[in-house]
């Protein structure tokens, strides 16, 4: 399970704070106003901001000072975050062997079929640039297939994609994940997307994220703050 426990975050804005329990295989979004400090939650999670008080466990493990690299977490960004000068093998070895040595016989044969597993069958060699904004996404899923962490964070990866593909996407996110029982925690802009792909729903506003709710319950009668989002929005 991962617990923020009395988690505070320090922001231009002010403090986040978070005091949540997350149970494995579930898949969780994190919704609300931009600006109120979901992608800086996950940069907590992830470790890529300090907290300012309080902790991050995962199994009873404490995490709130472990380096990114350490913790049992995978995190996918906008821009799929794959080095543009190497080839797909070579970016997916980096997950295997992170020193960057070349992957072997058998690191090769574990890529090649985490890409198949994607639909990036004989793309190996292929470099990013090469590759449609859907197949980067795919690419990025490889390696966190590749890593098999338990905890996967997605801070909108397929924003800039159309909605059926985005939907494909989730789909696959959602098989990536059940394949390894993963927690998945999601920031998304799109309540369509919150309500189709999560289990339950976490909304961020006014310095604080909720506990969360399950996805039904919460779009049925939403919390005022997030009704007043939707509704700036519209």
């Amino acid at each position: 399970m991962l617990k923020l426990e009395d988690l505070e975050v320090t922001m231009d804005s002010g403090m986040l704070r978070a005091n949540m329990a997350l149970v494995p295989g579930r898949r969780v979004a994190l919704v609300g106003p931009s600006g109120a400090g979901k992608s800086t939650l996950l940069d907590a999670i992830a470790g890529f901001r300090e907290a300012a008080g309080g902790r991050v466990t995962w199994q009873g493990r404490d995490l709130t000072h472990v380096p990114p690299q350490a913790r049992p977490v995978s995190i996918l960004f906008q821009d799929s975050n794959l080095f543009p000068h190497l080839t797909l093998e070579r970016n997916l070895g980096l997950a295997l062997h992170p020193d960057g040595r070349r992957p072997d016989a058998e690191a090769r044969a574990r890529i090649e079929g985490a890409l198949r597993r994607v639909g990036l069958d004989g793309m190996a060699g292929r470099k990013p640039g090469t590759l449609s904004g859907g197949q980067k996404g795919r690419a990025a899923l490889a390696r966190v297939l590749l890593m098999a962490r338990p905890v996967i964070l997605l801070d909108e990866p397929f924003a800039a994609l159309g909605p059926a593909l985005k939907r494909e996407m989730l789909d696959l996110v959602r098989e990536v994940a059940d394949s390894l029982a993963a927690l998945v925690v999601m920031v998304t802009h799109d309540p369509r997307d919150a309500e189709g792909f999560a289990h339950e729903v976490v909304l961020v506003a006014e310095g604080r994220a909720q506990a969360p709710v399950a996805s039904d319950a919460f779009f049925a009668d939403p919390p005022q703050a997030f009704r007043d989002y939707i509704g700036a929005a519209g």
